[in-house]
């Protein structure tokens, strides 16, 4: 198999990439960056000039000094570049649990030298354990900054060559050997934003395992390492669980949490697992405790919070799941560790023949910004990751539910609004005591009280007295605000707020708000009997609502508008029309309106935008999206002709190894056999080497053994 093509960084100083990796060690904080090689090329003419070029790489084999030297060799055998040689080159790997850089010089010709530097700069010798654990670290980062095939990932950072980590199962024995001699150390490698304190069984060496073994489909042997681990700690068996679920082992899995909850009641990890698995059997009476005590067990994790709130969600207990999502501890979400590297003096980004399609060449051009409408560019919900991700995603999935209307009279009746607070603090005092503003704790009302009304219409008490008709108050009335539209902008300046019937919400009272003591203290206001059976709503919660309504707008816009032109463009159509509408946008405008319609849960409205853009240009994104609806629809022609261009889509940007796409080619092998995937790719009228790209991709299934590869 022919490896991807070459892209070279070239420096203006020699070695200022290798600097600026060394001023950046000390502020490393997990798996680190990707392994970064730098060679010093010199012209074949006699006394030529020398040149410094770079690039960084994921999934070498970092278990000794020779492989990464093996690895230099190769750099020095291509025929990209006839009118320079190398004559030395730098391999720099990350070892994450001593925190050091493994390195190894290679001198040409001439030996190899092998060494480590640590956060001071000071060289140290490496020691065969200090492989071994960078061996793991270049695995589990492999699989970190592997793509998921929508090419986010590989636009985040350039010039990275991605190869597959694990190619046969003797790799797989010493990855796994590796792992479970280094497993009691997971811990000192970090863990996902979602997790705040990384302990045993969540971090960045189980998160890395389990990836493995979800992608290539090897649960026997992700059930030999966690049982032979259990048996040292029985925390570890929420992982096995986890394992024996996804390899249709659930009786056993279900005996196995069953034994471990009895010896270990209060693992937040353990019931989280069995509440997952409840849940996707429907079983969401029985998750619900399961899902309140694991968040008793672990109050300042997110996901037990987030489970519970997502378990009130299915059971349609409105009101709960927005007192549970307003009590979610968030954290500040901290992208992986990323090269900081000076400013170059130019980029080669060469292509092979291999991946010549014109489809995916007609997306080089990049992005273009000036091809987005203003509107469109600030959807701030677009940049969300980590924890606020996440709860944004629970509170679109709600609206998509039950609507906006009803989240607005469900958000008044259980939290504080603006307007009634200063409604009733501008009123004179009754001198009663009945209630104070915050009542009772809102983590504790999610986790005792069950929902009054499952529909949302009255929450936590007879609320409705104390709530102001949404109708009453001039700000939220999108009749009395006819400038909205013109203040806000639209998307293409053919619809206005006239158009939408989307209510602006207005501000809940935040906290610092009522406690803050700026103000003169007004005995006759001591207590609020109007607020006895209300919440404070978080600042970031509240944010998240304004965020929502934006997206909310320029969606309704969009369906509008989209509308009016079919309409007009429709010869059956009642409604007079002097002209046909012609509804344009950019590639960029339709992917971007693709991923507003993901985010808000409507997935038909995502794919016909996805779609629009793919008629104009090819978008890794739009693909992907589009051939997991041919994956649910089982589609599968479909399904392997979009695999083929994403496949030769990541190849061309120098990724051989996508760990989502290998699982979409390992399930299809499973439901068709391999001999059928073979024969529809085989069919394309595509060019051979195209082809022979996903015909990799069914081998590798064929090296694990995946269930459906022989036959």
């Amino acid at each position: 198999m022919v490896a991807p093509a070459i892209p070279e960084v070239i420096e203006h100083e020699i070695e200022s990439a290798i600097e600026s990796r060394n001023e950046a060690l000390p502020s490393l904080r997990e798996l680190g960056p990707p392994d970064l090689v730098h060679l010093i090329k010199q012209s074949v003419k006699s006394g030529g000039r020398q040149t410094g070029v770079y690039h960084h790489v994921t999934g070498i084999d970092a278990s000794s000094s020779a492989s990464l030297a093996a690895y230099i060799n190769t750099l020095t055998q291509t025929a990209q570049d006839k009118s320079n040689k190398v004559i030395s080159g730098l391999y720099c790997c990350y070892n994450a649990f001593s925190r050091l850089d493994m390195r190894v010089e290679v001198k040409i010709p001439g030996g190899v030298e092998s060494y480590c530097i640590d956060e001071r700069g000071d060289k140290r010798v490496a020691s065969d354990s200090l492989w071994l654990e960078t061996f793991l670290c270049g695995v589990l980062r492999a699989y970190s900054y592997a793509d998921d095939g929508s090419g986010d990932t590989i636009k985040k950072i350039i010039a990275v060559r991605r190869f597959d980590p694990v190619t046969s199962t003797d790799v797989e024995h010493k990855f796994l050997d590796a792992a479970e001699r280094l497993f009691f150390k997971g811990w000192q490698l970090g863990s996902d934003p979602e997790i705040q304190v990384p302990n045993l069984v969540s971090n960045h060496l189980t998160t890395g395992l389990l990836n493995y073994v979800h992608t290539t489909g090897r649960y026997a042997s992700g059930q030999n390492l966690f049982e032979k681990l259990r048996s040292r700690d029985p925390e570890i068996s929420s992982l096995l669980a986890r394992v024996l679920i996804s390899g249709d082992e659930e009786v056993k899995a279900v005996c196995l949490l069953k034994e471990a909850i009895e010896m270990l009641p209060m693992d937040y990890s353990l019931l989280n697992c069995q509440a997952t698995f409840l849940q996707s059997k429907g079983n969401l009476e029985w998750a619900s405790p399961l899902a309140q005590r694991a968040v008793i067990a672990a109050p300042s994790e997110f996901g037990t919070w987030a489970k519970l709130a997502e378990i009130y969600v299915g059971l349609e207990q409105w009101d709960l799941a927005l007192l549970t999502l307003n009590s979610c501890p968030m954290f500040t979400y901290i992208d992986k560790d990323a090269p900081r590297m000076p400013e170059p003096a130019r980029v080669v980004l060469p292509v092979l023949s291999n991946t010549a399609l014109d489809e995916i060449d007609e997306s080089v051009q990049g992005y273009d910004t000036e091809m987005v409408h203003p509107n469109l560019r600030k959807l701030s919900a677009a940049g969300y990751k980590g924890t606020f991700l996440k709860a944004y995603s629970l509170l679109t999935d709600i609206t998509s539910k039950i609507g906006w209307d009803q989240l607005l009279r469900i958000r008044s009746q259980v939290f504080v609004m603006e307007e009634e607070y200063r409604s009733e603090k501008s009123q004179p005092g009754t001198g009663r005591t009945t209630g104070q503003v915050t009542g009772r704790n809102s983590s504790t009302t999610a986790l005792r009280a069950p929902s009054p009304e499952s529909n949302g219409q009255k929450a936590n008490g007879d609320a409705s007295g104390s709530v102001k008709d949404e109708n009453e108050e001039e700000p939220s009335s999108p009749s009395k605000q006819p400038d909205v539209g013109a203040t806000n902008g639209n998307v293409d300046g053919g619809a206005t707020s006239g158009d939408l019937a989307i209510e602006k919400p207005e501000h809940t009272v935040a906290s610092t708000e009522v406690k803050s003591g700026s103000e003169d203290p007004d005995p006759s206001h001591a207590n609020y009997t109007h607020f006895q059976h209300k919440r404070l709503c978080e600042r970031w919660l509240d944010n998240l609502f304004m965020v929502l309504y934006e997206d909310l707008r320029i969606y309704t816009i969009w369906r509008t508008d989209m509308a009016r032109a079919k309409a007009s463009n429709d010869p059956t159509s009642s409604s007079p029309s002097t002209s046909n509408t012609i509804y344009s946008k950019s590639a960029e405008e339709w992917e971007i309106l693709g991923e507003l319609a993901e985010r808000l849960h409507h997935v038909p409205e995502a794919i016909e935008a996805y779609q629009s853009c793919l008629r104009i240009r090819f978008s890794p994104k739009a693909m992907r999206a589009v051939v997991k609806m041919w994956e649910e629809d089982k589609k599968t022609e479909n399904v392997l002709q979009g695999m083929i261009r994403l496949i030769t889509w990541q190849y061309r940007w120098y990724s051989e190894f996508s760990p989502e796409l290998l699982r979409s080619i390992r399930k299809l092998i499973e439901e068709e056999g391999a001999v059928k995937v073979r024969s529809i790719v085989q069919a394309t009228s595509l060019p051979q080497p195209v082809l022979d790209l996903t015909h990799r991709y069914v081998e590798l299934c064929a090296t694990f053994r995946s269930s459906g590869s022989d036959g």
